[in-house]
């Protein structure tokens, strides 16, 4: 799977490991920072996964924050992008299941790197379930046209 990763300062260590673990399993990768634990402005790196992700040229994201939120409310701002926070992997099942999130925000402050790891396998292995949730997702759609109109 093509999965885009960012961080922010608060996300790095978390990032780095998760990018290496994911690129042994044999996704591709590719990493848009940052690449320190200097401090920085999580939107500059949520908005370039997002883009990435929106524009097919990934088929996932994965953010990672000091809780996953901040990545979240900057990543939705694109359209075409259903980005979730999550800490538990009932919430990754249903927010793929239910909602097609194609990308996972996670909280550095609240995750160490196997418990990621885990949300991270319920994310790339569980299908969106369509039915009533296309309908759904439809209606979403519909809004981010009107909201660029």
């Amino acid at each position: 799977m093509r999965i885009a990763i960012a961080a922010d300062h608060a996300g790095f260590a978390l990032k780095e490991s998760l990018r290496r673990r994911l690129a042994d399993a044999g996704h591709q990768v590719t990493d848009f920072g940052t690449h320190s634990t200097e401090s920085c402005d999580y939107p500059d790196f949520a908005q370039p996964v997002a883009r990435e992700v929106a524009g097919g040229r990934s088929d996932r994201g994965i953010l990672v924050c000091s809780t996953g939120i901040g990545m979240a409310i900057a990543a939705n701002k694109v359209a075409g992008v259903r980005a979730a926070p999550a800490e538990s992997e009932d919430e990754v099942r249903l927010t793929r299941e239910h909602n097609d999130a194609n990308v996972l925000t996670l909280g550095a402050r609240y995750l160490d790197e196997e418990r990621a790891l885990a949300l991270i396998r319920v994310f790339l292995d569980t299908a969106f379930t369509g039915g009533r949730h296309a309908r759904r997702l439809g209606k979403i759609e519909a809004l981010e046209e009107s909201r660029s109109r």
